[in-house]
């Protein structure tokens, strides 16, 4: 035996109980799948405003058309069409820090500059490190929103709306204006760092962001593996890679 337990869920022969809770009883139908989600990662049922905001998030990040996410999740159900699993998983393997993923670098900033006396110090700081180590910004910039990110503005709305406080949301404004104070020109907060404040301002860890960011995107895969089924889409795209991209002879040196 060893000391290692669990408090997430248990079962026997009538019953399922969830977090302490009875799944039949006390959740089937009385819970949505956004409060179990929160319920889930925190270990409390969240207030109706934690739901509204956890929930806007994760419609938020659900879909975004043709991303890397979404070829990679065709093109494999294209090869294990009877295997819906496949295609999703290998959809989310690309949800990293490059896309989908980054709001828990951002989240872990703002949960580190949240207790700091001067904030405006805190935010030179950062933005002097990532500029030094030539490294991005997490939650900030978008290949193709400019200058601003349309969903930024309405998630802040919606934290709003449900009542958060706004402390780090402020910070993530205060950070923003220093990045482009330096950059000499704006710099959109992209949905995954207006997330990373959402998510904090609701009392979710960064930890557990990019594991949000993954339940949201798979959702939206599942619409994609269904269309594939009808156009597919990933059999043209393979043929557009032969077309376009042609064999090539290596120099003589690299034989």
């Amino acid at each position: 035996m060893t000391d290692i337990k669990t408090h997430i869920a248990t079962s026997d022969t009538t019953s399922i109980t969830v977090r302490g809770r009875d799944l039949v009883n006390d959740l089937m139908g009385k819970r949505s799948f956004t409060a179990m989600l929160y319920f889930l990662l925190s270990g409390h049922m969240p207030t109706d405003s934690q739901t509204q905001v956890l929930d806007a998030c994760l419609v938020t990040l659900m879909e975004h058309g043709w991303t890397p996410t979404s070829l990679i999740a065709r093109l494999a159900i294209d090869s294990v069409p009877t295997e819906a699993q496949v295609g999703i998983a290998a959809g989310l393997l690309a949800v990293g820090d490059v896309f989908a993923g980054t709001m828990e670098g951002a989240g872990r900033i703002l949960e580190a500059g949240i207790t700091q006396a001067d904030k405006q110090a805190y935010c030179r700081g950062v933005v002097a490190e990532h500029r030094a180590a030539r490294r991005p910004l997490p939650g900030f910039g978008h290949p193709i929103h400019k200058p601003d990110d349309p969903r930024t503005p309405r998630l802040f709305e919606i934290a709003r709306e449900a009542g958060c406080k706004g402390d780090y949301i402020a910070l993530l404004l205060e950070l923003s204006a220093e990045f482009d104070r330096v950059l000499g020109r704006h710099i959109t907060i992209n949905a995954t760092g207006a997330m990373a404040a959402l998510l904090l301002e609701i009392g979710l860890a960064p930890h557990v962001m990019r594991s949000i960011a993954v339940v949201s995107r798979s959702g939206g895969l599942a619409g994609h593996l269904a269309e594939e089924r009808e156009t597919h889409a990933a059999r043209h795209i393979w043929h557009l890679v032969e077309q376009n991209i042609p064999y090539e002879e290596p120099e003589a040196e690299s034989r």
